[in-house]
């Protein structure tokens, strides 16, 4: 069978959108919070909800060297941030990034994050069977004082 270019481009349609249609992660209100000068890591949360379930897996960004998926919970008395392999996205269910909880963590800035800017994360979502989807945020950076949801207008939250 020859190959033609018009029968390359169709496989590679088909490819797609067989890639596409299971393709039902949501990120809802991302936002990363802002640095000071010199500080070298801040954390990104967001809501992910995933139709039919599944798991982040990593991140990247380019305002970080390093990009890891991070937990917060008591241990005894104390508080302790720990980076784990994945973070389980149950079906059809939010679930919540925030500070103080689960979070994207953002290592070895290379710039300041100031408020006003957008930082670029992807994330990777991994599904039952193993498929990954991709899945790029543009996240509003927000002031250092910014609590998880609403949104920041002039120093205002709503």
């Amino acid at each position: 069978m020859k190959t033609t270019p018009r029968l390359l481009l169709a496989a590679a349609a088909m490819l797609a959108l067989s890639t596409h249609a299971w393709a039902q992660t949501t990120i809802t209100e991302p936002w990363v919070r802002a640095t000071v000068p010199q500080q070298k890591a801040s954390g990104m949360f967001a809501q992910i909800t995933s139709a039919s379930g599944g798991r982040l897996v990593s991140a990247t960004s380019p305002v970080a060297g390093i990009v890891e998926i991070h937990e917060m919970k008591m241990e005894g008395d104390t508080m302790r941030m720990r980076a784990i392999d994945h973070l389980e996205l149950p079906a059809g269910r939010a679930v919540e990034l925030k500070p103080g909880g689960y979070h994207v963590m953002l290592i070895d800035l290379k710039q300041q994050l100031k408020a006003g800017d957008t930082v670029p994360v992807t994330l990777v979502i991994q599904n039952s069977a193993g498929q990954r989807e991709t899945v790029e945020v543009k996240a509003p950076v927000r002031a250092l004082n910014a609590q998880a949801g609403g949104h920041q207008h002039h120093g205002h939250r709503h």
